[in-house]
């Protein structure tokens, strides 16, 4: 297999104390996932609206120090909470917090209330788009010009299907491509995105294909991967952080890693 399947957790810092979310982040680690994900948020997506959140790079900050093998991320970024210059230099403190682990997932942004009662302009789709593909050539000049620099060239992941504006933005930019729908679906999309890094100049094979899973591997995996994606994401949402499914996973990544 030339890619190897990789396994992330998207541990949701909803609905849970902290203790309760660094304990399922060690978890995770010591049940060998490879990528421990966040989100962006400031209100939970789902149950009690106003149930208890904590607030995406400073539990990132604490994940770099609570863990010591796994790569670290938010799946994803919301660009405009924040100016790009700051963000890249959070990431690279992260990155060096973490010994060279960080991930720099980011999208457009589209949770309109977590816009509406922080002060943040909601826009529209196209400008928020617009303001992602801004803000790319930034971070990259940030983090070019920081002392120190990061430790190593970090990993962009991008988030999102729209096939005009986002798929080009991950074709010039990402490393990394967080695609959500069915395997029909993300074939589909990633054949455009395969144009879309031509046009950059850029091997289709720069960009890792990444999505989110819910179901076990023999329902799930094996039409995503002939579809080329090889990292796969299972949700789990607070107080409880239920890592059975994830293990199920990371069993299947070692069978097909090892054949």
């Amino acid at each position: 297999m030339s890619t190897p399947i990789r396994i992330g957790v998207q541990i949701q810092p909803q609905h849970a104390d902290y203790r309760q979310i660094r304990d399922a982040v060690t978890a995770a680690e010591a049940a060998d996932v490879d990528v421990v994900f966040t989100w962006d948020h400031f209100f939970p997506l789902y149950g009690d609206p106003d149930g208890k959140h904590f607030e995406c790079w400073t539990t990132l900050a604490a994940w770099a120090e609570a863990t010591e093998r796994v790569e670290i991320g938010a799946l994803v970024t919301c660009n405009t909470y924040r100016n790009p210059d700051l963000l890249a230099d959070m990431a690279r403190t992260v990155d060096h917090i973490s010994d060279g682990r960080l991930i720099l997932g980011i999208g457009a942004g589209w949770f309109e209330r977590d816009y509406d009662e922080f002060g943040y302009p909601f826009g529209t789709a196209g400008s928020r788009l617009a303001d992602l593909d801004a803000a790319m050539p930034r971070i990259k000049a940030r983090w070019a010009k920081s002392n120190p620099v990061p430790t190593r060239d970090i990993p962009i992941l991008i988030g999102g299907g729209g096939e005009k504006k986002t798929l080009r933005i991950v074709g010039e930019h990402g490393d990394m491509w967080h695609a959500f729908g069915d395997a029909a679906t993300i074939a589909h999309k990633s054949q455009i995105l395969d144009e879309w890094c031509a046009k950059a100049g850029r091997p289709a094979s720069a960009v890792v294909r990444s999505t989110g899973v819910d179901k076990a591997p023999e329902q799930q995996a094996q039409a995503l991967i002939d579809v080329g994606v090889s990292l796969f994401t299972i949700g789990v949402n607070g107080p409880d952080y239920d890592l059975g499914l994830v293990k199920d996973w990371v069993a299947f990544r070692d069978q097909m890693n090892r054949s």
